[in-house]
């Protein structure tokens, strides 16, 4: 459960992060700031849960560094 947490808090941070981060660029084509932080950060949430599905597929299970590396894929300050 402890782990189901740290996900759920973690995809909503990449939707944050995601979405606040082109407010401005929408406005450049006619979008909403509303609506373009919305595609944007359901676009980084996509990104890491098919991650994290495509991992689930090989084993049946996520370790660590799989879901570790699936939200790494959106995070743009990873090391």
């Amino acid at each position: 459960m402890k782990s189901v947490n740290n996900i759920v808090m973690r995809i909503l941070s990449v939707f944050a992060a995601s979405g606040l981060s082109v407010i401005g660029a929408g406005s450049l084509f006619g979008l909403e700031p509303l609506m373009a932080a919305c595609m944007a950060g359901l676009l980084g949430v996509a990104t890491v849960v098919e991650s994290m599905a495509r991992s689930f597929l090989d084993d049946g299970r996520l370790s660590t560094a799989e879901i570790n590396e699936a939200f790494s894929k959106v995070d743009k300050k990873k090391p």
